[in-house]
């Protein structure tokens, strides 16, 4: 009974719960704490569950859910307006350091694409050349400034499962018999949002904090991966287009290597085949 009462202390506050990511991470965490989320368009089965707010990072001030909600823990799975996205987060950096609270941001493997040439590590260096990772970057070195123990990073490579927005749209590709586009020269890993949902529970478990990488452990070919996929997926004959954006092998992946997560909470590119196979 012990690991009950303590997870019921956390109140858990998803900012873009409405998303696929945000949830995902809704569905893992709400039958063991108390846990809001934030929806952008209005919608009637959240409009009736009455730990959904609706928000609007255009318009609306996060502070009133924040006041609303008094959440011990936020997750920020938000998208939308890069520059809006910056603001809220400075409201929110400002709020976790003011409330003792915590803050778990759900970044991107994008923030090494600058770096082509080898996979990235935990405690490598960021760099961008793309506007998105510029605006992941920005708020990490934001975050990074406030108490280690208030934040934890999560650094995420391309994340696949059945009602995963890539699915459904290679699914609407071959049904409109339009090309998949795929990239033979980039090397990556991969993951699923069930894994993401799991780890990030371990993370409010344990009291985890610092940066995680949460990567598969090994590496894949695009395309490869991707025509892995639509096989295990039992899905008509794809068309596929080969985009070419350098000679030369790109990585652009995130692996673990200083804060590794326990052996059940890893996982191989194999594992997310065997996973959309039932």
């Amino acid at each position: 009974m012990k690991e009950k009462a303590t997870e019921s202390k956390h109140r858990i506050l998803i900012l873009g719960a409405s998303g696929f990511l945000g949830g995902a991470i809704y569905k893992e965490l709400c039958s063991y704490f108390k846990t809001y989320g934030t929806y952008n368009v209005a919608n009637k089965a959240f409009e009736k569950n009455h730990h959904f707010f609706q928000y609007n990072i255009e318009d609306d001030d996060v502070y009133e859910i924040l006041d609303a909600v008094k959440p011990t823990i936020i997750i920020s799975a938000l998208r939308g307006d890069f520059s809006k996205q910056i603001l809220v987060h400075q409201h929110l950096a400002e709020y976790v350091f003011s409330k003792k609270t915590k803050l778990i941001f759900l970044s991107s493997a994008n923030v090494f694409d600058a770096y082509s040439k080898y996979p990235s590590y935990e405690t490598d260096k960021t760099l961008s050349n793309s506007i998105y990772g510029h605006f992941k970057i920005k708020i990490e070195n934001m975050l990074l400034r406030l108490p280690k123990k208030q934040v934890a990073i999560l650094r995420i490579p391309m994340v696949f499962g059945n009602q995963s927005p890539r699915i459904l749209e290679f699914i609407n590709h071959i049904k409109e018999k339009t090309p998949i586009e795929v990239f033979p020269n980039l090397i990556m890993n991969v993951t699923t949002d069930t894994k993401v949902t799991q780890q990030i529970h371990y993370v409010i478990n344990r009291n985890k904090s610092g940066v995680f990488h949460l990567g598969s452990n090994d590496l894949v070919h695009h395309d490869e991966f991707i025509k892995d996929i639509i096989n295990t997926l039992n899905l008509p004959k794809a068309i596929y287009k080969q985009v070419y954006t350098t000679n030369d092998d790109r990585y652009l992946a995130v692996l673990p290597k200083y804060n590794l997560l326990p052996k059940n909470l890893q996982l191989i590119s194999q594992d997310i085949l065997t996973e959309l196979k039932i």
